[in-house]
């Protein structure tokens, strides 16, 4: 695998002034980037971000990539983006060789939640679909504890963003959960978590189930709070994120 390592600094303002960031300023070869994103909303928020290009990525010049999201969890915030990789890159795409995703895992700045920075996921994610060859049906949206709980805020701010979900050991809003109920939902957690309780999990597939949903729960057990490792390793998940496309569930 190629792997290059780039600090670019991006300045992007918000959707609404119109401007675009011109396609020279980010890199394009595969393998792993480290790149800074500057977003002007109400006020100027840089946010730090990982971001992996397929093996493939840039062979075929017609061919479109499914991209994943990935929310980090609370211990990983801070200025080191190398953090991001320790349950994201290095759990997800890592250890699969021809992993066929974009992967794009941001830097919560500390002591912040993603819950506060949803506008600017949204306009970074907007971004790398505007310079990158994604397919924009093919948007997944995945991240553990606090960052489950950001992927779930995130989801029911933007519903139509992404075409399937997979929060982890994450908490939301059952009384908005209604707006996920054409999404498709996979949620993972432990039976033994004391961090953030399986009760947060079974709320939402509930709420979502009851507002006309298919919402899946996969409940490990034996696990406490990580239940990151488990599903990350699994097959299955990446399999499903590819049998969703946006407008055919």
């Amino acid at each position: 695998m190629v792997r290059v390592w780039l600090l670019v600094l991006v300045f992007i303002a918000a959707v609404l002034t119109g401007c675009e960031t011109k396609m020279a300023q980010l890199p394009s070869l595969p393998g792993e980037h480290a790149l800074l994103f500057q977003a002007q909303i109400t006020k100027t928020l840089a946010l730090k971000y990982h971001l992996f290009l397929p093996d493939d990525y840039g062979s075929d010049p017609d061919r479109l990539w499914p991209l994943l999201l990935f929310l980090h969890g609370s211990g990983e915030r801070g200025a080191d983006l190398e953090r991001v990789k320790i349950h994201g890159y290095n759990k997800i795409s890592a250890p699969r060789p021809g992993f066929p995703f974009i992967m794009v895992s941001p830097l919560c700045p500390g002591e912040t939640r993603w819950t506060n920075h949803l506008e600017a996921l949204d306009t970074l994610l907007s971004q790398v679909m505007a310079n990158y060859a994604v397919d924009a049906d093919r948007v997944y949206l995945t991240g553990l504890s606090m960052g489950g709980a950001g992927a779930w805020q995130l989801a029911i701010e933007y519903p139509r963003r992404f075409a399937a979900l997979a929060p982890i050991c994450g908490w939301g809003e059952p009384l908005l959960a209604g707006r996920l109920k054409d999404l498709p939902v996979w949620v993972f957690h432990g039976a033994l978590d004391t961090v953030v309780p399986v009760t947060e999990s079974e709320r939402m597939v509930t709420a979502i189930n009851e507002a006309g949903g298919q919402a899946r729960l996969t409940i490990y057990p034996d696990a406490t709070h990580d239940s990151w490792t488990a599903t990350y390793a699994n097959d299955e998940l990446y399999e499903w994120f590819l049998s969703h496309r946006l407008g055919n569930d």
